[in-house]
């Protein structure tokens, strides 16, 4: 009873200088109209004058803060909210559990709790750690934007601050349901979680490089294969420790390697080239932050996931489609070059290009496509390349001064060698990317698949339209394509897309995926997110 009292004596003294304050301003303004009348409850006065009330605190509350802060408080009665015990140390209890998620929980610290404390203040903080870390939880603690970009179609529709509230309020019944409800619900997001749960709860395991060399195939002999069975087995890839130091590289280490090259998204031919080495000397830190960035990014992702729709990882360069929120059906893609990178983007496919013809890009005709014309008058020919001006009409090549091209356009007819197949998916955004077919069938067995100008080139494209389209469209399609002739078919319902980047999942099996980070991104984040692993 002597605690609860000390505890609303502590804050009457504390807006005690507030009160008057306000009650000198009323005196000396009688004359003047009176203003509107605001919120006396001492949480809000501090809130609202706090440099004067809780100098050491309010340097680290920005405006946005202030304003959830507040809105907190009064969806809550205006009184302060952590004088239970019970309810700061559940508070404490999820804020620890965070490390699952890839979340520091010394980010998160909560003010000691100790009679001489400001009482006023201490609550304010404690729930601004609260906020935040509901905050970081749901959306992520790095702000997208300003390390991987996703356009939207759209704006998104959401409130965090409705979001983050609800959360909260929530919390202050059940702690832990709370923090759950903030959790992204995506498979993506929950089975790595649970992979970076026990991981990061054991030793690291230990491997040694593997030495760069000439191009290894079954059956070779190479000094390096006693190292290259030790790595494999360290990992997890054989049964056995090796035995002795034979350098043929035979059948089970050739298994081993395939089941490797598989799980990181490499060719899984057993051919150890330049690729596989660089993988398999990735540093088991380094892989374990892996986990951890990717739940930072599968945060991001969740905003914009949906039931039912298109789902590319650029990295791994596949294509899922998800029907009910699960993923029905999968294919390879070729994706972006580092230097050409397919972007992030959330759009939906709106109409289907039938035998479409190919307009070339500004930048693959500048850097591509003139300086081959310049070097070959028979290229144009050879190509089936089609000269137009601005609007369209055809020019002849010969009449064109090929050093000053001016605003002309390049068009390749419809047909076998068109770059675009016999499809394109084709979705709103201001980069002119698509999804489409390709003659370039052989490079879906390579890995990794970065082979493209930006658009993304889909292995078996009819397949997936025959999962956007309904029968009826289906059949007309059909029809159209067997005509040869260039059609825009729109879609009757259009379909979302999602166009993300990470560079590890876990599998239906409960393995790990790894993918290549072709866009040299991942070290980026372990540095932001603060790895101990650089």
């Amino acid at each position: 009873m002597f605690k609860k009292h000390a505890y609303y004596v502590s804050i009457c003294l504390l807006v005690a200088p507030l009160v008057a304050t306000a009650d000198a301003l009323m005196v000396d303004s009688l004359p003047v109209t009176a203003p509107s009348p605001v919120n006396s409850a001492p949480i809000q006065q501090a809130l609202a004058q706090l440099p004067g009330v809780c100098p050491e605190l309010a340097p680290r509350i920005d405006a946005a803060l202030q304003s959830r802060l507040q809105a907190f408080y009064q969806q809550q009665g205006d009184v302060p909210l952590w004088s239970a015990d019970e309810r700061r140390q559940a508070l404490q209890s999820q804020l620890l559990m965070l490390a699952d998620d890839g979340l520091d929980p010394t980010h998160y610290s909560l003010p000691p709790a100790n009679a001489t404390a400001n009482v006023l203040c201490n609550d304010i903080d404690t729930s601004r750690q609260y906020l935040q870390a509901l905050q970081d939880l749901h959306y992520g603690r790095l702000q997208q934007s300003r390390f991987e970009p996703l356009w939207h179609a759209q704006p998104p529709a959401r409130d965090p601050n409705t979001e983050v509230l609800g959360f909260a309020a929530t919390g202050l019944h059940d702690m832990a349901q709370a923090f759950d409800q903030a959790r992204p619900s995506a498979d993506l997001y929950r089975s790595l979680r649970n992979v970076y749960s026990t991981a990061r709860q054991q030793p690291l395991p230990h491997w040694e490089a593997v030495a760069s060399g000439p191009l290894l195939r079954p059956g070779m002999e190479d000094p390096r294969v006693p190292e290259l069975a030790r790595r494999l087995y360290s990992g997890g890839y054989l049964a056995q420790a090796p035995a002795g130091n034979g350098r043929q590289y035979r059948d089970e280490l050739v298994t081993a390697v395939k089941a490797f090259q598989l799980s990181h998204s490499l060719q899984s031919d057993g051919v150890i080239g330049a690729g596989t080495v660089a993988e398999l000397n990735i540093s088991p830190a380094i892989r374990r932050e892996q986990l951890r960035i990717n739940l930072e990014r599968f945060r991001w992702l969740s905003q914009d996931l949906e039931p039912e729709g298109v789902l590319v990882n650029v990295a791994a360069a596949q294509l899922s489609v998800y029907q009910s929120g699960i993923p029905v059906w999968q294919t390879r893609l070729q994706v972006g070059r580092a230097e050409r990178q397919t972007p992030l983007l959330k759009s939906r496919i709106t109409r289907l290009t039938l035998n479409p013809t190919w307009t070339i890009p500004p930048t693959i005709m500048r850097e591509d496509k003139l300086p081959a014309i310049r070097l070959n008058p028979e290229y144009l020919r050879q190509q089936n390349l089609q000269v137009l001006d601005a609007e369209g009409h055809p020019l002849a090549p010969e009449q064109i001064d090929w050093a000053r091209p001016g605003n002309i356009l390049l068009r390749q007819e419809a047909g076998p060698r068109n770059p675009l197949g016999k499809i394109v998916m084709r979705f709103p955004n201001p980069y002119s990317v698509y999804l489409h077919d390709t003659p370039s069938q052989p490079l879906f067995t390579k890995g990794p698949r970065a082979f493209s100008s930006g658009c993304v080139r889909v292995e078996q494209p009819l397949l997936l339209r025959d999962l956007l389209v309904t029968p009826a469209e289906r059949a007309r399609t059909d029809e159209l394509l067997a005509t040869g002739v260039t059609h825009e078919f729109r879609l009757a319902t259009p379909v979302p897309v999602l166009l993300g980047y990470w560079t590890v999942e876990v599998d239906r099996q409960g393995g790990l995926v790894y993918a290549p980070d072709i866009y040299g991104r991942d070290l980026v984040l372990m540095k932001a997110m603060g790895s101990q692993a650089l």
